[in-house]
């Protein structure tokens, strides 16, 4: 009986460890999203592939995006985020509040590139944005960009 119960122990610590043996599959496309972290993630891969056309269609018509240099509409984001080259990029540190049909998503940015020839802030950023399901898919309906962080 002894070994019985080593041996079920062996094998429930093989299966747990086996929950980690496969990463997260990466999203790819806007169909892949599955919470506020892969909409952010996916955001940010259209943004550096220039992907225009596919982000629009993620922005609400009434979106808008606030920073320390002011606030933006839809079309005067997407005029910003032209200006933005994106060398490299990594997010983490992620927040997400489901309410309703609504995503909070909290997260840090560190990028490195440039924004209307300035270079990006070495630092992470901290960003926030919100995400509505409608009918069509998540749609962004609010960004903001709050600083550098103190990390």
């Amino acid at each position: 009986m002894r070994k019985f119960w080593l041996f079920a122990i062996v094998i429930g610590a093989c299966l747990l460890q086996a929950c980690t043996v496969w990463g997260d599959r990466p999203v790819k496309t806007w169909s892949d999203v599955t919470g506020g972290e892969s909409l952010e993630r996916n955001f940010w891969r259209e943004v550096k592939a220039k992907n225009w056309t596919e982000l629009e269609r993620h922005l609400a018509g009434n979106f808008v995006s606030a920073s320390t240099r002011g606030t933006r509409d839809r079309a005067a984001t997407v005029e910003y985020l032209k200006q933005l080259q994106l060398d490299e990029y990594s997010l983490g540190d992620f927040q997400v509040e489901l309410n309703g049909q609504a995503l909070v998503v909290n997260y840090s940015l560190t990028a490195t590139g440039t924004i209307e020839g300035r270079p990006l802030p070495a630092g992470p950023v901290r960003m926030m944005s919100v995400w509505q399901q409608q009918k069509s898919g998540w749609t962004a309906i609010a960004h903001s960009t709050i600083g550098t962080s103190a990390n």
